[in-house]
């Protein structure tokens, strides 16, 4: 039964969700904050677990023109540069789980569903729009906006990231903890690196007290940079706070002149403190449920932060589509993914003290660590079950 779908949030997975939702001919309207969608944030991962989703809702074409295809990922020592190859990507990925590895500036990413569900339904999306809270009831409920709008719909989705307002309101303030880390990013010009700097793919430098992330973006034209360093004297979790190249070398001061050269080439480093929240184990209630950030925000160590999103829109759309109502829909939605996505978030925490160790301080001592950590055995063993997931297919709960 088509019902009319209101959703908080016009990031990624809220983007995603009405997409599904629209395909599936509810009315979908997307309310978002911002009064124009612009090139915001930096650059993302996307397994196949995601591009199978992206596929599945027709922008095959339309992301692989803007998206880079890495050859596979490696680990490199912060110190001496040492190179140990983690997988193969590229054409391996296709063969064993049916899709593509995508390495995407988030703002192109952004602009391909934005386009998508636009053509779907011209006035779906909602700018300048700050949801400040609802009311719900078994026959419906109402969204408020900040600029005193009320907007009536039979179901609402918090897609509104970690601060979001509509997880608030149904559970109350959150309590996030400081990890001890914080994180800089960066996207630079690849004409300005030097070409072993430029190659397609993942790199993963290792080191005591700090790892760095350096992959390319847009068919090769940019690389994307992630530092993170243990740090306790910052603690402001914001993706628009501008530090500097300085600031951002002497918190690697003595790793390797790879590391260096690309912070030397990043115009201006950002830098945030990465907060830790327990994932919930109750997304719904009634007729209002949360999707991404909003209910299970991640550290960025397993590369899965907007897979998860992407991976609940196309579900939500599953459970909401032969629903008896719009509360049972939403619980069998909750059901199906929360197992999954509190596996990841703690499988990201973990990935800190394996991405940080101590044992990383010598040569001798890395060599024996990332033979251990990351021999292929235990690569697959963290890496598969997360690339193998078919959200088109996963059962769902009754």
């Amino acid at each position: 039964m088509a019902s009319k779908i209101l959703i908080a949030g016009a990031g990624l997975g809220g983007l995603t969700a009405a997409l599904a939702l629209l395909r599936d001919g509810h009315d979908v309207q997307v309310f978002e904050q911002a009064t124009q969608l612009g090139e915001v944030g930096a650059g993302l991962q996307l397994s196949a677990n995601a591009t199978r989703v992206l596929s599945m809702l027709g922008l095959d074409d339309t992301v692989r023109a803007v998206a880079s295809v890495p050859e596979g990922k490696q680990v490199r020592l912060w110190s001496t540069g040492q190179t140990w190859k983690l997988f193969d990507l590229g054409q391996q990925s296709i063969e064993e789980y049916g899709h593509p590895y995508y390495t995407l500036y988030r703002p192109d990413l952004h602009a391909a569903l934005v386009a998508a569900i636009r053509q779907a339904k011209p006035d779906a999306l909602v700018l300048g729009a700050s949801c400040e809270g609802f009311e719900s009831s078994d026959a419906g409920v109402t969204l408020r906006l900040a600029d005193g709008r009320r907007i009536d719909g039979d179901v609402l989705i918090g897609a509104d990231g970690v601060h979001s307002k509509i997880r608030q309101g149904l559970f109350g303030p959150d309590a996030p903890a400081f990890s001890g880390c914080l994180a800089w990013r960066g996207v630079i010009p690849a004409e300005q690196l030097p070409e072993h700097l430029r190659r397609p793919v993942g790199t993963n430098w290792i080191g005591p007290g700090g790892h760095v992330i350096h992959y390319p973006l847009r068919r090769g034209e940019l690389v994307n940079f992630v530092g993170v360093v243990e740090r306790s004297d910052w603690k402001i979790e914001s993706w628009t706070a501008a530090g500097t190249v300085d600031e951002c070398l002497n918190d690697f001061a003595n790793w390797h002149d790879d590391v260096h050269t690309l912070i030397r080439a990043i115009r201006t480093p950002y830098k945030w403190a990465l907060m830790v929240r327990e994932p919930l184990q109750q997304w719904s209630r009634g007729r209002v449920s949360l999707l991404g950030d909003a209910c299970h925000p991640t550290l960025p160590f397993l590369a899965q932060g907007a897979a998860m999103a992407i991976e609940d829109g196309v579900v939500l759309a599953r459970c909401l589509r032969d629903a008896a109502d719009p509360a049972q829909g939403l619980r069998r939605y909750q059901d199906a993914r929360v197992e999954r996505t509190t596996r990841i978030v703690n499988g990201s925490a973990a990935n800190t003290k394996r991405f940080h160790n101590p044992a990383l301080a010598s040569p001798e001592g890395a060599v024996a660590y990332v033979e251990r950590e990351w021999n292929e055995a235990r690569v697959r063993e963290r890496y598969h079950w997360l690339f193998d997931y078919r959200a088109d297919e996963v059962p769902l709960p009754a």
